[in-house]
């Protein structure tokens, strides 16, 4: 799909709903008759589970008509989110690193949750750590999700590989690595837990495994890629699909952002709504368990919203480390 064809599509959606809400919010709850655009990734992916979630509670409980709009990846996201042409979305922090400085409006909020990624095959499958892809067919280049790329290139450097080691399979985004595991044109898939995708792979092939880091050489040389990661621990239970004992996972946070001319007023506003309904969002997306408002102040070195620079201060929430 083109810029321009996404563009217009936003814009064709919002005036629509803006109009919808005008003539409802004559007999309804108050909500806020402007509607603000919640850019997002695909239907099965974590972002648009969560981003769901939040817009759910904003508009029911913060009175902010907020639309989630579906995408092609992360980088269409924080493009549309530049130009205003939507209000908020999440993007992982390599890929906000990445292009942030040719977005000179864009606006952090802050991390939401944190996405545990990596590499799934087959149980059957024999593999058991990242290096066991040597030979294999692995998905890379990640077109629509930029920041993708050199994270799967970090992950396989942890296991010793590069990508002369393995036979790359080009996709765009991580759905179409999912489809193309399950279509039988990739030895593996790469996505983050907690995604409604991950468990339909798991059921349609009849189990998966997640791979393992490798100690040696580990995020040592991940980190000689991409310096965004850091590793969190993980165990077998219901959101872990294919994890079969306690191991460590590579893991990098999902940032929530806007553009400048988002009042401070509604930034403020959605932190607030964000805070004092999490169990309402956690009932959309399970992940959302990590959400606090607390945890939204990290030292990325990235544009803060004024807004969101207004209500750490009033609650004495200082910055922190990002690992």
């Amino acid at each position: 799909m083109s810029s321009n064809t996404i563009r217009k599509t936003f814009r064709r959606s919002l005036l629509a709903a803006s109009f919808a809400v005008a003539i409802v919010g004559l007999g309804g709850p108050t909500v806020s008759a402007q509607t603000y655009g919640f850019a997002s990734m695909q239907p099965g992916t974590i972002n648009h589970t969560t981003s769901s979630a939040i817009s759910k509670v904003l508009k029911e409980k913060g009175g902010l008509n907020t639309l989630v709009q579906a995408t092609a990846g992360e980088s269409v996201m924080i493009a549309i989110v530049g130009r205003g042409e939507s209000d908020f979305a999440m993007a992982n922090a390599p890929e906000l690193g990445a292009l942030i400085a040719s977005q000179p409006n864009l606006r952090v909020i802050g991390p939401v949750y944190t996405l545990k990624t990596g590499f799934w095959v087959r149980k059957d499958s024999g593999m058991r750590m990242v290096s066991d892809l040597k030979g294999k067919r692995v998905t890379m280049g990640y077109s629509a999700m930029r920041a993708l790329d050199p994270m799967s290139r970090a992950i396989l450097a942890a296991g010793g590989l590069t990508e002369n080691d393995i036979k790359p399979v080009l996709v765009p985004n991580v759905m179409r690595s999912a489809d193309d595991f399950l279509a039988g044109a990739a030895d593996m898939f790469m996505f983050a837990f907690g995604a409604p995708k991950v468990r339909e792979v798991d059921v349609t092939v009849g189990g998966t495994r997640f791979l393992e880091i490798d100690e040696k050489p580990g995020m040592p040389a991940a980190r000689k890629i991409s310096s965004f990661g850091y590793l969190s621990d993980i165990a077998p239970g219901p959101i872990f699909v294919g994890v079969e004992k306690p191991m460590k996972t590579y893991t990098i946070d999902n940032i929530l952002f806007t553009h400048a001319k988002v009042s401070d007023d509604v930034v403020y506003k959605l932190i607030e709504t964000m805070e004092n309904n999490k169990a309402d969002m956690i009932a959309v997306a399970p992940n959302l368990r990590e959400f606090a408002a607390a945890n939204l102040h990290k030292d990325y070195k990235f544009t803060f919203h004024p807004g969101a620079l207004k209500y750490f201060k009033d609650k004495n929430i200082a910055a922190k480390a990002f690992q």
